[in-house]
């Protein structure tokens, strides 16, 4: 027995193609065969026609030295089984077994362009708050997925093609996607860091990140390609005892955060009171030290003709005594001036704490577009000056060209020279202009004859 038990087995010509309407992958076999029959099943004449229509591809499986080899055929394809498109076929069947001779193969097709959709719905599972995480909250997921075939080498490597079956398939992966689904949302408040009561608002969020995840896995598992992923609603039993409690317990969060607002905004009310009564109460103490110092100061006053007196030993007519009142008016002048200080420093105090709790006592800022230099002189830093100062350390020989200077936007320290808003100052003084001689008067005229 040859490859081939009879030229004869395999009858006529066959024509080879598909002509199923909703199918994913399709065996073909000759007219007539049954599956499983016999042998005659998968013999083919060399020669039979083959027909791949546009979305199709063809599949000619073939065993050789204990494993299985393929020929790909990408529709649209209309013609005869020969060498040009088959290498391995014939490289099978060789020429010695003539134009008629069957070989051994299984022909699949397969189908490229159809969307295939599967309807899931995850009944209601429980899902738990990150910020509650005793209480739970039953939830269910319903959607749609479209998958469709693109990879025909990675779908042979993973699904069995001889008695292929489309809805056991279908089965499969609906199981998986649901368990997929059924996860993912019960990890998705963790991982997102939401309330269990966002999920309803986050599903176009939620969809698009599963199907990032999914697509691969389906790939991997069972050699697909997923075009679109929608979740149609993620629901939530809100009739159910569960979310009654978890309802319950929300509020009572919301009901203590809003009492340790409440509380943190008393306590910042009344620190900021309890300021302006200790503010107002430096003043009054300010004010109150003014014046009893005042009064002190008076009565002193009042008294410096008396201690003029003792201190000049008056005589009996009671006259002026000149020293006396010398030093009576310095006390009094010292003692005015004290006085002034004082008011002076206390007026001061009232006036900083006045401000200080309204805004930081700051130096005003330079004014627009004037340009102020810091000096480096004997090792130290002086300034800022602005440019009239400059000029004026300038004309005293304070400030040389070798001087270094430094102003804001400047990277490092530079000779006063080589600055070009300072360097007219070091230019040397033009020379006077000499004054215009006097016209030398004209010469009379004498008188004409």
């Amino acid at each position: 027995m040859g490859l081939f038990s009879s030229k004869k087995e395999g009858g006529l010509m066959d024509v080879i193609r598909c002509d199923e309407e909703n199918y994913l992958v399709w065996k073909w076999r000759p007219a007539g065969q049954e599956i499983n029959d016999t042998k005659k099943e998968n013999s083919i004449r060399w020669g039979s026609s083959l027909r791949v229509k546009d979305g199709e591809m063809a599949v000619f499986a073939y065993k050789k030295d204990g494993g299985q080899v393929m020929d790909f055929i990408q529709g649209p394809y209309d013609g005869f089984l020969k060498s040009d498109n088959f290498p391995v076929l014939t490289s099978i069947v060789g020429l010695g077994w003539g134009g008629s001779s069957p070989f051994q193969a299984e022909v699949y097709f397969f189908n490229l362009q159809s969307n295939n959709q599967i309807k899931f719905a995850v009944p209601y599972f429980d899902v738990a708050d990150p910020r509650f995480l005793d209480f739970t909250v039953p939830v269910a997921v319903r959607g749609t997925l479209t998958f469709n075939l693109t990879d025909v080498p990675q779908f042979i490597k993973l699904n069995r093609l001889v008695d292929f079956d489309l809805e056991k398939f279908r089965e499969q992966i609906l199981s998986m996607v649901k368990k997929f689904a059924k996860n993912y949302v019960t990890n998705c408040p963790a991982e997102q860091g939401i309330s269990v009561l966002q999920l309803e608002r986050k599903i176009e969020d939620i969809n698009d990140k599963m199907q990032e995840r999914l697509a691969p896995q389906l790939n991997d598992d069972f050699g697909i390609n997923l075009k679109r992923l929608d979740i149609n609603a993620i629901e939530i039993d809100k009739e159910s005892e569960d979310y009654a409690e978890f309802v319950h317990a929300t509020k009572e969060q919301q009901k203590i955060q809003a009492e340790q607002i409440g509380r943190r905004a008393q306590i910042e009310t009344d620190i900021f009171a309890e300021r302006g009564h200790l503010q107002a109460e430096s003043q009054f103490i300010q004010a109150h030290a003014i014046n009893k110092q005042a009064e002190v100061l008076g009565a002193a006053a009042e008294n410096l003709g008396q201690m003029g007196g003792a201190m000049g030993g008056g005589g009996e007519g009671g006259g002026m005594n000149p020293i006396g009142m010398m030093m009576g008016m310095g006390v009094a002048a010292g003692m005015g001036t004290q006085m002034a200080g004082m008011m002076g420093n206390g007026m001061n105090a009232m006036n900083q704490a006045v401000q200080q709790p309204m805004q930081p006592q700051m130096a005003p800022p330079p004014m627009p577009g004037a340009v102020s230099y810091m000096l480096a002189i004997s090792g130290q830093q002086y300034g800022p000056y602005s440019l009239p100062q400059l000029q004026q350390m300038v004309a005293g020989g304070q400030l040389t060209g070798e001087t270094l200077v430094w102003c804001q936007g400047m990277a490092a320290w530079e000779a006063a020279s080589s600055r070009p808003d300072l360097a007219p100052l070091f230019a040397p003084a033009a020379p006077p202009v000499p004054p215009t001689p006097p016209t030398p008067p004209t010469p009379p005229v004498p008188p004409t004859a």
